[in-house]
């Protein structure tokens, strides 16, 4: 068993190539061998999202505050709040973020392949979140 403290590791900014606008990622676990999963929760200011990406064994966000939009390729922006959960399937291409007036935090959890969890692609425009 392993007991992993809050406050134990170090908030971080969601790096500028990944994101749009103010994001803190606090990480809550990383997978140990043989597991595949991690999990971060990831707070995002007004108007703040993710870039474009897929997750090669999908990603399920379970929103714990504020008031946020996701958007997977093809499909309308909508709208997600407290208690929601999302499921990405694998190789979905989407997005994630704030309203463009309220924070939102999620907890997201991915599993890796091959040792990577994530393909980043080109950022979400002003008119594709606006939308």
């Amino acid at each position: 068993m392993e007991i992993m403290r809050a406050g134990s590791r170090p908030s971080g900014k969601g790096p500028e190539d990944w994101f749009t606008g103010t994001v803190r990622v606090d990480p809550l676990f990383s997978p140990t061998e043989p597991a595949r999963a991690g999990g971060a929760l990831v707070t995002f200011e007004p108007g703040a999202r993710t870039a474009w990406h897929t997750h090669p064994l999908g990603q399920t966000l379970i929103v714990t505050a504020g008031c946020g939009r996701v958007q997977r390729e093809g499909g309308p922006v909508e709208e997600i709040r407290p208690g929601d959960v999302v499921w990405f399937p694998p190789g979905e291409r989407h997005w994630h973020g704030a309203g463009p007036t309220t924070a939102m935090s999620h907890i997201a959890i991915q599993e890796a392949l091959n040792g990577s969890p994530v393909t980043w692609m080109e950022k979400v425009t002003d008119r594709q979140y606006g939308a």
